[in-house]
């Protein structure tokens, strides 16, 4: 583990006698006292996450604005000063560079963030596809520290330390100038959890003592310490995609169901021909949801089935437990994509039966439980 980057957490993650894994060469934590007890607390309180491992990037420049709509799929041009958008970078042929958040400033000041498994290969791409473009690009990931507070209890945690009411702060939005028990910070109201929440963006030297303020805080609240096992449960049940699983260089964003995410009709990206010639002449594949109806947990990898013919493959498979059921999602044929349709799953050589539902097997309650 001595070649694996560490988060400025690493003391805390010890003392919390975390177990640790290697994640994208960061030494990162998959759980404290168990993913599912972490995975319910963000569900009915609040979890906190060290997701320092996350890359951020910023660009400005007079042509910043110009620049990033030639690199994403997502119409930067809609957005406010202090709002963020979920967007996509493509490679010339429609497959994922990465998906990513873009954060704007004003017209000439913008922050990308970014997966830690592609920080050097995003950055690597948004030099080469510079151009002409006069902006500066600089990689600041190893400069911030990101906290993430994920719950319907979050924002009750968290205005305990703000020095500005966090209900101005609306979903997508942020405030760059904001105190975190008297440390600078910006906080976006966004996640990857499918609940309400809040990502904390501070100098290195700042996280540990939010970090530890937020859990001493939210000890009334239930609020847990969250690994990165809880995260992925978290986001799967909300059917939000992870980079190498549901999307990919050999995964376009329309074949994995995000078009709402891909602005044809706004000026030319990377991509974008490749993206209009698939929505023209039709999927060859789609990401579809299952419930299986036999026994047994289906994993990334495992092919789908139906009368003996494979139609695809699985990129997610868990027990939810939030549903306690075994559920997955799979890109397959879309002739075979109807809600309600039976396959097989093939596990460890047995195929067992499944049925097709609506990928998005978690939505978040109107009615908040304290």
């Amino acid at each position: 583990m001595e070649n694996l980057k560490k988060t400025y957490l690493l003391r805390q993650h010890e003392a919390l006698r975390a177990k640790m894994i290697d994640f994208a060469g960061w030494y990162m934590p998959l759980e404290y006292e168990g993913l599912t007890k972490e995975h319910e607390s963000v569900r009915h309180y609040a979890g906190l996450f060290d997701v320092s491992h996350m890359g951020e990037i910023k660009v400005k420049g007079i042509e910043a604005k110009a620049y990033i709509q030639s690199l994403i799929t997502n119409d930067v041009g809609i957005l406010e000063d202090n709002q963020a958008i979920y967007t996509f970078m493509c490679y010339p042929n429609g497959g994922v560079v990465d998906d990513l958040l873009v954060y704007k400033f004003d017209e000439n000041n913008f922050y990308l963030v970014i997966n830690a498994s592609n920080i050097e290969k995003d950055f690597k791409w948004m030099k080469e596809n510079k151009q002409d473009y006069n902006v500066e690009i600089k990689n600041i990931s190893s400069e911030i520290s990101e906290l993430a507070i994920q719950g319907p209890l979050s924002q009750k945690i968290l205005q305990e330390i703000c020095n500005e009411n966090l209900d101005e702060i609306k979903s997508f939005y942020f405030n760059k100038n904001i105190k975190v028990n008297q440390n600078s910070a910006l906080v976006s109201r966004t996640g990857y959890t499918g609940e309400d929440g809040f990502e904390i963006y501070c100098k290195n030297e700042d996280v540990e003592n939010i970090w530890n303020k937020l859990l001493e805080i939210g000890e009334k609240y239930n609020l847990k310490p969250c690994g990165l096992g809880c995260r992925d449960t978290l986001r799967f049940e909300a059917g939000l995609p992870l980079y190498g699983n549901e999307l990919s260089e050999d995964i376009t964003p329309l074949e994995a169901g995000f078009s709402f995410f891909v602005k044809l009709d706004k000026d030319n990206f990377i991509g974008k021909n490749s993206l209009e010639k698939q929505k023209q002449e039709g999927l060859n594949r789609k990401l579809i949801g299952f419930e299986l109806t036999g026994k047994g947990i289906a994993r990334q990898g495992y092919e789908v089935g139906v009368d003996g013919n494979v139609i695809g493959y699985v990129t997610t498979g868990y027990k939810s437990p939030t549903l306690n059921k075994s559920i997955g999602l799979a890109l397959i044929d879309p002739n075979y994509s109807e809600i309600g349709k039976d396959i097989d799953i093939s596990i460890r050589k047995k195929k067992v039966k499944a049925k097709i539902i609506n990928r998005r097997f978690y939505k978040k309650p109107t009615v908040i439980h304290a």
